[in-house]
């Protein structure tokens, strides 16, 4: 057969130059697929954040003509030509807005010798070392990416590096404000570089490349377009709305009794009552302690009782004293050290004196994800949980390496990013299967399509200061960009908080305003206490310092109060703002500039948010403040929800704090329920 540089089989446009095969499908109403490697065939082995079945394409087309093919898929066109470069040719992309003509995305040669609009280095076997170059646009803004906590909402300028660590969310999915979304859909590590001359995507070590263009031209639609492909999150449960009380950590079964008794005696309401780890007998046994727990049964039940749902942290760390250590490295559960002993990380254990070695098991083995599974039902499920709380489930090795990492899919290089994503596939598949109808999972670590099972992420162990508060905005607005609706952080920080301190009472109160509005209302630290135990706080076998509503002395005490009376006012209108999230994948806290697209002073705001379309929120981020700026969006009439005063949109205003508020605006007449 005569070489031909392009070619279609059914909808799918293949190209081919050199050794290098590009594979370029439409998807959906208007996203459009692009694959390339320089391997005989695609790996369709390595974990995908598509659906398995994603959304046919409804208005798709190819032409082919000589140098250059094109692939239409409703607003969305992509070009390919082939192009002149130095002694021999080679294939540019670019990506087209049927509408409006406008380029919207293009590859860029930066030489015509080296590198290649995509760059191929040889690594060990079928991997290689990938860069994919685009060209840069003046006034370019991107959004999205995860979690990051360089405190920025717009990331033009950053460098991200792609790996999964506590505090550092890698979702790959970038939002452009020229009127597209990039799903970068590589589990392998790397890094985005978003510079003003270029934008570069880096694979430190996979067998191809994998990307999807998704057309808008306005935010919404982008997400609406992302969470077609990649997923859209069920209806949050309703007890997860509201208070969610936590502390590292509740040691015994009468430690928590005695807490949630109190809290049920002062009438204030508890949804979620969470135990925080070393819970367990050894890491990786995965039953609970029955020492300090003797009847988990009769405990759960209890907090039912009092509508409290309780939630319980399991850790995907093998110990290896463990007494299933043995049978799980023989099986090929564990994930496995190219180099070495057999051993992830170094740390300390429940029921383990000092120091002692913990392995991670394998989540990219399906049949690893079934044994995990069954001993949590023998340890947790079968006394009444089913509410977990995947913590370290980056997973959290260290030091952090993922070329001397084996996984059963494949190189940690060319695979660790997806760990999250299919440790949580593995418990909703089996609590689906098992009928905990219900049931909810926390997390630390995400990836693409984290947002089609039932998992809050939390934003990690920050520390407990104004300046984390206020990373913490535009980190949560950044999930919202990157298709996260349930989202949320640990109210007051999780280090360094001393209860006795004032300033630390004063970030407490504004934290808990804060969390007052985000998706998820969890309060959690490792408190320490000036006047306690030295131990407290800096231990985590001895946990922290208390960390209730009433720890912190009357006064904070009252502010606190009011907070959780205000969240259980606004859970009716939460719930709304989930069912919108379930159904077009619009996240309930986003940036001002999802609503107001067409506001060009809404983009520069990064320290407020929309709570579902008619709450504004302006959180205070720091300390001491009477006053903060707050701008109205234009097109809209606002009211103070505090005062009654009525402003209108397109101004910015300079509105008067106390320590008992944070400016909340209702917009356009919407009678929300914010004063008592």
């Amino acid at each position: 057969m005569p070489y031909k540089t392009f070619t279609t089989e059914d909808h799918r446009l293949i190209c081919r130059i050199g050794r290098e095969m590009l594979l370029i499908e439409p998807l959906g109403a208007a996203s459009i697929r692009v694959r390339a490697t320089q391997n005989a065939r695609f790996d369709d082995t390595l974990p995908s954040g598509l659906l398995a079945d994603p959304p046919a394409p409804t208005d798709a087309a190819i032409a082919i003509n000589g140098d250059t093919a094109m692939l239409t898929n409703g607003r969305l066109r992509a070009e390919i030509r082939k192009m002149p470069r130095g002694l021999e040719p080679t294939l540019e992309l670019s990506f087209h807005d049927t509408e409006t003509g406008e380029v919207l995305l293009e590859e860029e040669m930066p030489h015509i010798l080296y590198p290649n609009t995509r760059n191929y280095d040889a690594e060990q076997g079928d991997l290689w070392r990938i860069e994919t170059q685009f060209r840069a646009r003046d006034g370019e803004r991107f959004y999205g990416l995860g979690q990051h906590q360089h405190g920025r909402l717009d990331q033009k300028g950053c460098v991200i590096d792609l790996l999964q660590m506590n505090t550092e969310v890698v979702i790959p999915f970038l939002v452009s404000s020229r009127g597209y979304g990039l799903i970068w859909n590589n589990p392998g590590t790397g890094r985005v570089e978003l510079a003003e001359n270029r934008t570069r995507w880096v694979l430190d070590a996979s067998p191809q490349v994998d990307y999807v263009v998704v057309a808008g031209p306005e935010p919404a639609t982008i997400l609406k377009g992302y969470a077609d492909l990649t997923g859209h999150p069920p209806m949050m449960p309703d007890w997860a709305l509201g208070f969610w009380q936590c502390k590292l950590r509740y040691s015994t079964q009468a430690e928590v009794l005695e807490i949630a008794r109190e809290y049920y005696r002062r009438g204030l309401p508890v949804g979620c009552f969470v135990i925080d780890f070393f819970n367990w007998t050894k890491g990786g046994e995965w039953q609970i302690d029955r020492d300090a727990f003797p009847d988990p049964a009769a405990m759960v039940a209890e907090l039912q009782d009092m509508g409290m749902r309780p939630m319980i942290s399991i850790w995907p760390a093998v110990n290896a004293n463990a007494g299933n250590f043995a049978e799980m490295r023989d099986a090929g559960y564990l994930i496995e050290s190219r180099r070495g002993v057999q051993a992830s990380s170094i740390f300390i254990d429940a029921n383990t004196e000092g120091a002692v070695p913990l392995s991670f098991y394998d989540a990219t083995n399906p049949e690893a994800r079934t044994y995990h599974w069954d001993r949590v039902r023998e340890g947790y499920t079968q006394y009444g949980f089913g509410a977990f709380w995947l913590d370290a489930n980056e997973p959290e090795v260290y030091p952090t390496h993922p070329d001397n990492m084996r996984y059963h899919l494949g190189d940690g290089r060319a695979v660790t990013n997806a760990y999250p994503v299919l440790h949580q596939q593995g418990y909703a598949e089996h609590m689906a299967a098992d009928g905990i109808a219900d049931g909810l999972l926390l997390t630390r670590s995400a990836w693409l399509g984290t947002q089609r099972y039932p998992v809050v992420v939390w934003s990690g162990d920050v520390k407990s200061t104004f300046p984390d508060l206020a990373r913490q905005v535009r980190a949560g607005l950044n999930m919202a960009m990157s298709g996260i609706s349930w989202w949320t952080t640990d109210i007051g920080g999780f280090k360094g908080g001393d209860i006795r301190d004032p300033a630390f009472h004063e970030l407490l109160i504004r934290w808990f305003q804060y969390g007052v509005f985000c998706p998820v209302f969890r309060l959690h630290g490792f408190r320490q206490d000036s006047a306690g135990d030295p131990r407290l706080g800096r231990d985590f076998l001895a946990g922290g310092a208390d960390n209730e509503i009433w720890s912190f002395g009357p006064e904070v005490e009252a502010h606190l109060t009011a907070c959780l009376a205000l969240r259980e006012r606004l859970r009716p209108y939460l719930t709304a703002q989930m069912a919108t999230a379930r159904d077009t994948g619009l996240p309930p806290m986003r940036p001002l500039f999802i609503d107001f697209p067409g506001d060009p002073a809404a983009v520069a705001i990064d320290d407020q948010f929309m709570l579902g379309p008619d709450l504004l929120v302006a959180p205070i981020l720091t300390a001491g403040a009477t006053a903060r700026p707050v701008y109205l969006p234009m097109g809209s009439r606002w009211r103070d929800a505090w005062t009654e005063a009525e402003h209108e949109g397109g101004n910015m205003i300079e509105a008067e704090v106390s320590i008992d508020r944070i400016p909340v605006f209702l917009r356009d007449g919407a009678d929300l329920p914010i004063r008592p």
